[in-house]
């Protein structure tokens, strides 16, 4: 999958293939495209690991060259250890503070954090089940657009009305949206399912008394 083939598939979508004809460019296709992506990315991003030296008696941490970041995920502090040990942090701007007891001594820690998804002429980042669900966004987006702008103006027989494409559209963005919803919860609970809970678990079988 790369650009032009989700073009391909967007345009067939809106029932736009006759290249002699078209009534979005592919400048226009391709913006409505990068939206999709985008709001995708929020929801789903691309998962990354990224490698950071801490400094010795710090427990702020400078991520700013983690570019097209979404999200922080976690941060794995001393790094090497089994079972993991994954840090409590907050997150402001670029750097990312360390809450846990444990200080950094100059050490590694490694960031996990999901960034925006590539789609380009070359090649994409988006999963393949999940590339129709983009293409059903990016046509969503389309036919918003072109309803809105068509509107008082002469609209020739055959084509659907802008009220019509206007309806189209919506429900696209809103199949779109519950799926990005549905999709991006089943992500974050694997995720966070990495941290050990905040407190001892109760036990079922033990009275320890009044």
């Amino acid at each position: 999958m790369n650009l032009a083939d989700m073009r391909t598939i967007v345009r067939r979508d809106l029932h736009d293939e006759d290249s002699n004809n078209y009534r979005w460019t592919n400048d226009e296709i391709d913006r409505h495209i990068a939206h999709a992506v985008k709001e995708y990315s929020s929801a789903v991003p691309r998962e990354q690991k990224a490698t950071k030296t801490t400094t010795s008696g710090s427990r702020e941490i400078d991520i700013s060259t983690l570019t097209d970041r979404v999200t922080v995920e976690s941060v794995e502090y001393p790094v090497g250890k089994f079972p993991k040990r994954y840090q409590r942090f907050s997150l402001w701007g670029d750097t990312v503070t360390l809450l846990g007891t444990d200080i950094p001594d100059g050490g590694n820690a490694y960031i996990y954090y999901g960034k925006l998804h590539t789609l380009d002429a070359s090649n994409s980042t988006i999963p393949a089940w999940h590339e129709d669900l983009v293409a059903t966004g990016a046509s969503g987006y389309a036919a918003v657009e072109w309803s809105v702008y068509a509107i008082n103006r002469v609209n020739t027989g055959g084509s659907p009305t802008p009220g019509e494409l206007l309806k189209w559209g919506r429900e696209k963005l809103e199949t779109f949206r519950r799926e990005l919803k549905r999709s991006g919860n089943r992500n974050r609970v694997r995720v966070r399912s990495l941290y050990p809970p905040y407190t001892e678990p109760v036990s079922k079988t033990t009275d320890y008394g009044p």
